[in-house]
């Protein structure tokens, strides 16, 4: 990472040191140099992303000059909701996604997966000549990989990734009114810098969403890790682990609300927290029974690890971006289903309800969770990603965003309101993960821990490398 603007600094990681910029509203006014160049920012889409950023980025350059404009395609249910939130046909800052993206500077493409990639040609030839394209996921560039194309010479290709919902991505930049830095932090990638601006451009972007921290990865590394991620520890095993322990309890003799809150409650509540506040090994001291902590850890580390293995070899040779394009050929006929149907989650009213100042965190469910989140650690640390970009993905990104949504709203919820291309991989792995958890993990709980695990989990690199993370923080309240 390189920059003729912002303070680039080196963060000690294990290993060695990793480069990052701080964020804050104190360098907003920098962010117009940064630019170099971009006095229209096209922002494509409006789902969660698209909506947080359009906003975010119009906040922190108002009184610039740089007019942030919103590209809808025609007939959009989004537009009204653009509207009410100041865009407008009218003044130019709300309008039809080829002439917004025809008319910007930097097009910042943040529709949906599998449409970006049936749409990408028409996209690519309406921008103006040196246009920087945007990114904030590389499934595009999967895609074009796997069909033999490529980026359209002579432009500049940049990526800004939050690492975070996009609910989060507003509610936190909010926050940053009153707490400098507040937000959540991006990585960044730079795939083509033609005019060697790009750098610079990717890291206002980033500062302008409000990013606590900034570090940089490459294109491919955020879509493996992004991808992978969601299909484990941030959507697709939570639900599958979820629905075991909720099953596991109610099997045990758990009324239903008690099997509820021993399960989904103990990991969006309790151990979240835990995780966010204090660590990783803060976890296996506060579930109360270390032993039966050790033993679900041991039961869980090594099928998780394989699953994740798995989903991150049909991620890397392109299998799960086929799957995503072709369910979206399917899905024009044919609705996705809800998962919010399954019987647990009838009774999260009723849970939500009694909810007194702390939660309990069953040892079970804590080893078997904690098991799968250093499972996707040790995962991408042997696929040779970056350690800001390891804790971000499996770590940051669950506990300070996507687990407190999922405890104000619920599990099911969060599947069923989130990404196209992060519902269709909760639904294909988050069943594989409950069935390694029911079949595997949990029939080997009487079994002594194994002691090499557990210090491998002791020992693991990755808390050095969370708790320089954690440093770089803002005091904020993450909670929804």
């Amino acid at each position: 990472m390189k920059s003729s603007v912002f303070q680039v600094e080196s963060m000690v990681v294990p290993g060695g040191t990793e480069s990052i910029v701080r964020g804050g509203r104190d360098l907003f006014p920098l962010l117009p140099e940064a630019l170099h160049g971009v006095e229209r920012i096209g922002v494509l889409g409006w789902g969660p992303q698209g909506r947080a950023q359009a906003l975010n980025l119009r906040d922190s350059l108002a009184g610039s000059g740089i007019t942030v404009s919103v590209g809808l395609r025609p007939g959009s249910a989004s537009a009204d909701d653009a509207r009410a939130e100041g865009f407008s046909e009218g003044d130019g800052t709300l309008g039809d996604w080829l002439e917004v993206a025809g008319a910007s500077d930097l097009v910042i493409l943040l529709i949906a997966d599998a449409a970006l990639a049936a749409n990408h040609e028409q996209i690519f030839g309406v921008l103006k000549p040196g246009a920087t394209i945007g990114l904030s996921h590389g499934f595009l560039l999967g895609h074009l990989e796997a069909i033999g194309s490529a980026f359209p010479d002579g432009h500049p290709v940049i990526a800004v990734c939050p690492k975070g919902m996009g609910d989060s991505v507003r509610r936190l930049y909010v926050q940053g009114e009153t707490v400098n830095g507040a937000g959540i932090n991006a990585s960044i990638a730079v795939q083509a810098d033609p005019d060697g601006h790009a750098w610079d451009r990717a890291l206002a972007w980033s500062i302008g969403l409000g990013s606590p921290y900034t570090f940089a990865t490459t294109l491919q590394d955020e879509y493996r890790s992004d991808i992978v991620g969601e299909r484990a520890i941030l959507l697709g095993a939570v639900h599958g682990l979820v629905e075991a322990m909720y099953r596991h309890f109610r099997i045990d003799g758990a009324d239903p609300v008690t099997a509820y809150e021993r399960s989904t409650e103990a990991i969006t509540g309790p151990i979240a927290r835990t995780i966010s506040n204090d660590g990783l090994v803060a976890v296996r001291a506060a579930s109360g029974d270390v032993d039966l902590f050790d033993r679900a850890y041991s039961a869980a580390y090594q099928p998780a690890r394989h699953l994740v293995a798995e989903i991150y070899d049909e991620v890397a040779d392109g299998t799960e971006l086929r799957s995503v394009i072709l369910a979206e050929q399917r899905l024009a006929t044919r609705p996705m289903t809800e998962i919010g149907g399954s019987p647990m989650w009838s009774h999260s009213a009723e849970v939500h309800a009694r909810r007194g100042a702390a939660g309990a965190t069953d040892p079970v469910t804590a080893g078997l969770f904690v098991a799968t989140m250093m499972a996707q650690v040790d995962e991408f640390a042997t696929r040779g990603h970056a350690w800001s970009e390891i804790v971000n993905e499996s770590v940051i990104e669950a506990v300070d965003s996507l687990l407190p949504y999922m405890h104000a709203r619920d599990v099911a919820y969060m599947v069923d309101n989130c990404s196209r291309t992060a519902r269709l991989g909760t639904r294909r792995w988050g069943p594989r993960f409950q069935a390694a958890y029911e079949q595997i993990a949990l029939p080997h709980l009487d079994r002594p821990a194994d002691p090499a695990l557990l210090k491998g989990f002791e020992d693991n690199p990755a808390h050095d490398a969370l708790a320089a993370a954690a440093k770089l923080r803002p005091s904020v309240d993450i909670s929804v």
